[in-house]
């Protein structure tokens, strides 16, 4: 079996799982990264959602656009949240996070920051930090 073929039977049973949670009354988050608009928007996110990852980027970073397919995929194949945040149009939230490089992934779990990665990463790496507190 390739890869491609374990990350799609991977994909389809999360996506199971979801359905069923889904069934059962628990919330689900959405398949897109959702894009913040601001600090209220991330502060909802982060409370609606029990695992939120958040992606600060520029769209001039050429590590960020390398992350971007991944970012996308795990918020397809991942029970957690994906937004991102576009430091240039949200400086303020950008500096109330201490973002001081991008990209830069926060990765927050019942409303509280639980870990901070700095640059590209794998998709593999960062399913497995989000597993640990999904």
């Amino acid at each position: 079996m390739s890869d491609t073929d374990d990350i799609e039977r991977i994909r389809a049973e999360k996506r199971e799982s979801l359905e069923r949670d889904l069934q059962d009354g628990a919330a689900t988050a959405p398949d897109d990264p959702i894009h913040v608009d601001g600090p209220a928007h991330l502060a909802d996110l982060t409370a609606e959602y029990g695992v939120v990852l958040v992606d600060f980027y520029a769209d001039w970073c050429g590590p960020c656009q390398m992350l971007e397919p991944i970012v996308e995929s795990l918020a397809a194949s991942t029970p957690a949240a994906v937004a991102k945040v576009d430091v240039d149009a949200n400086q303020g939230l950008a500096s109330e996070y201490g973002v001081r490089g991008v990209p830069t992934l926060l990765l927050f779990a019942d409303g509280d920051t639980v870990e901070r990665v700095v640059g590209v990463q794998s998709e593999d790496q960062l399913s497995a930090l989000i597993d640990q507190y999904a």
